[in-house]
């Protein structure tokens, strides 16, 4: 029999009885110590928050948000324990301040540019830790440093209980890289109407207050939306700021953010059963909808390593809590990120055509947030003795990528070779407009083809913020279905060449999270201090396995090889050669296709040149290309439709 709320009530009625006399009991205290007077007298003399204090950390909040002894609160219709403490202690957001990534790459730019050291270490503490660090700056000191928050329970929490609650209404949603516009007059937010007052007044000092905005994405906005003040390569301030990461505008750029779907919907698993939210208070009206506390994104790297890691660490939270966050992190991936087709087009030319279809489900960009993350798409073709016939995005034993360039790979519509990567990433540039993961020195964004969110478009008024790089908006295919913005979507064409296979073939196809690639630490790895020594030890330590998104498959697929004859019953655009050393290349037009005007394109989009081909059922055409190498896109004009493709000039 299923075991809920309800039928343990009613198999215990002396539990029952007893509970309903500390009810009332319970009532009669709560009365008469929650007149103002009592309770002014009472924080005028034993208040909890003393003077000139705004925070308290989270293991004040653990007594009545924690787990309930009795199994009567904080659990859901089927008794099992969701209380808001534990859940959150797991989180990335309770260990923002000990994750050992980020205490190196703050070491790591300090080095780079010392100069600059306390006022990046400053800024990059204001979101880590930002109780610590706004009761610091509100004291009046200049400076909250790592060094500060190692002894502080405040700094050490993180972004705890009250780092989120007590942001105000004022202001929310307007302030970013780490301006949090805090609440300093002692009211604490919630998401529910009419809350229970007298006991977090009395126990803590806080005044309980319903406001909206705890339920909408503004409150996330001031950490998730960055910008860092740009230097040259010798430290010095240019004058002009980089995006390092826009999650917030991205989803305010997207179908979610258009329809009020907000960021705790996704990563604060929402529960319909009506929850008993704090312990001891059995007056307590039960809460619905009630947003679990895991806060789950896509970090299971940092995740794995913090749990693997947390003697050294400092973290006291047993592996089973992380265990719990894992896995809903891992579903968040899994399920709620991203979804993957692929199709199998046609065949002609000893050519298989296949395309991979892929749909963002974020309500942001995928991948979104600090520039190590990206997405590699992996596409792989074997015949029946299992022999490769066509790879990409193919992972080397260090999690590279082969075929990866040292600095970037250009985005692609069509990959025509082995070892050609697609590749989801926002790539930093510096003032010479070379690679860095150096984030003062990024200046430019070099290459942004994450998948946009469906809604996206380029007219939106936070477009400046997020901008999508020249090559992915000039690929047709690239959130755009008929010329149209805002798909969520991207197609990449995958032409593998069969010439001489005999058997079926089959083709496999993923998409690939990866958090933190080798090439990100090769620079913060050229340094040494203890924070990345620390770091760099742990790294080679852990599982570097990124996650499988998404994946789909197709198998036996049969090959028919056409003739030269064949091919004029197949409507159909060819463009010979399509990787070459010379300029010129021939366009040839199958089936009912006439060939009406050719365009060509630089990768950016810019129109280099149009040919309109004059005269009737024209099948063939050539063209010049400029001498210049690198990637042209060729828009081919028929007297039915359309097409695109994409020539590299060696």
């Amino acid at each position: 029999m299923k075991v809920t709320r309800l039928t343990v009530i009613g198999g215990i009625s002396l539990t029952v009885f007893i509970l309903s006399v500390l009810y009332a009991q319970q009532n009669k205290a709560t009365s008469n110590y929650h007149s103002k007077e009592e309770i002014a007298s009472f924080q005028a003399h034993v208040g909890p928050i003393g003077p000139g204090e705004y925070f308290l950390p989270s293991s004040r909040c653990a007594g009545c948000h924690g787990k309930d002894s009795l199994g009567w609160a904080n659990v859901n219709e089927d008794l099992v324990d969701v209380n808001l403490y534990d859940r959150w202690s797991a989180s990335m957001m309770a260990n923002s301040a000990r994750d050992p990534f980020w205490r190196a790459k703050v070491s790591h730019e300090k080095l780079v540019n010392p100069a600059h050291a306390l006022l990046l270490e400053d800024k990059c503490v204001s979101c880590h830790a930002p109780m610590g660090s706004y009761t610091a700056h509100y004291r009046g000191y200049s400076h909250y440093l790592i060094s500060d928050f190692d002894n502080d329970s405040l700094g050490i929490d993180g972004v705890s209980c009250a780092g989120c609650h007590t942001i105000g209404p004022n202001g929310v949603g307007t302030m970013f890289s780490g301006q949090i516009p805090y609440d300093t007059t002692r009211h604490i937010y919630g998401p529910f109407e009419d809350p229970m007052v007298g006991p977090m007044q009395l126990y803590t000092g806080y005044t309980p207050t319903f406001s909206p905005h705890m339920s909408d994405s503004k409150a996330c906005a001031s950490c998730h939306t960055l910008l860092t003040n740009s230097v040259d390569l010798n430290g010095n301030l240019t004058g002009g700021q980089f995006v390092e990461q826009g999650t917030y505008h991205e989803y305010k750029n997207s179908y979610y953010g258009q329809n009020n779907i907000s960021c705790q919907n996704c990563h604060m698993a929402r529960l319909s059963d009506p929850i008993m939210i704090a312990n001891g208070y059995l007056s307590l009206t039960p809460r619905s909808p009630f947003n679990q506390h895991s806060f789950a994104g896509a970090n299971v790297f940092m995740l794995k390593m913090m749990k693997e890691n947390k003697s050294s660490l400092g973290i006291d939270v047993p592996d089973y809590k992380f265990d719990t966050t894992l896995a809903a992190t891992q579903m968040m991936i899994t399920e709620r990120s991203v979804n993957l087709t692929l199709h199998f087009d046609s065949i002609a030319h000893d050519s298989a055509y296949f395309r991979v279809k892929l749909l963002n489900k974020a309500g942001h960009k995928f991948p979104s947030g600090y520039p190590s993350r990206r997405a590699i798409l992996q596409f792989v073709v074997t015949d029946n003795n299992s022999d490769t016939v066509f790879k990409s995005g193919i992972l080397h034993s260090d999690y590279s990528v082969a075929g990866e360039n040292p600095s970037f790979e250009p985005h692609y519509n069509i990959i025509t070779q082995s070892n050609v990567p697609q590749i989801y990433e926002m790539v930093m540039g510096d003032v010479n407009a070379q690679y860095t993961t150096i984030l003062e020195r990024a200046a430019i964004t070099l290459k942004d083809n994450r998948l946009a969110p469906m809604g996206f478009t380029t007219q939106h008024i936070s477009y400046d913020t997020v901008k999508i790089s020249d090559d992915a908006l000039a690929d047709p295919d690239f959130n755009k279905i008929a010329n149209i913005e805002g798909s969520g979507t991207d197609e990449v064409h995958f032409h593998v060449p069969v010439s001489g296979i005999s058997s079926n073939i089959n083709a496999v196809a993923r998409i690939i999270y990866q958090t933190l690639p080798p090439k990100f630490v090769t620079s913060l790895f050229s340094y040494n201090s203890a924070p990345i020594d620390t770091f760099r030890n742990m790294y080679n330590a852990a599982d570097k396995s990124p996650i499988i998104a998404s994946a789909d498959s197709l198998f036996n697929i049969t090959l028919v090889t056409k003739t030269k004859s064949d091919l004029n019953s197949y409507n159909d655009v060819k463009v010979f050669p399509s990787i070459s050393a010379d300029s010129r290349i021939k366009i040839s037009a199958y089936g009912q296709l006439e060939l009406k005007q050719i365009d060509f394109y630089s990768v950016s989009g810019k129109l280099l040149g149009s040919k309109k081909v004059n005269g009737n059922t024209i099948k063939a055409y050539e063209i010049n290309l400029p001498e210049t190498p690198g990637i042209y896109l060729i828009k081919i004009n028929t007297n039915q439709t359309t097409y695109f493709r994409k020539v590299i000039r060696q």
